[in-house]
């Protein structure tokens, strides 16, 4: 990874349990709270609305959970 890719999309070291399915769910994690600190940022500077904001994180909630549910059953 470059080292603007790292600064623009850092990712954190996996410390738990090791299996494919949790390194897996840990990088989705990692995405979704990424993306919603983004989601945050353009609200919070009056970019999208708090309504847009809502329905973006929750749509981001709703795919994080299909994932789990996808990796763990």
């Amino acid at each position: 990874m470059s080292t603007n890719t790292q600064c623009l999309f850092p990712q954190s070291r996996y410390y738990g349990k090791f299996t494919p399915e949790n390194l897996v769910f840990n990088a989705n994690l990692q995405e979704f709270s990424h993306r919603v600190g983004i989601i945050c940022g353009l609200e919070t500077g009056g970019k999208i609305s708090s309504q847009e904001a809502y329905l973006q994180v929750a749509e981001l909630w709703q795919q994080l959970e299909q994932s789990k549910q996808n990796l763990f059953t």
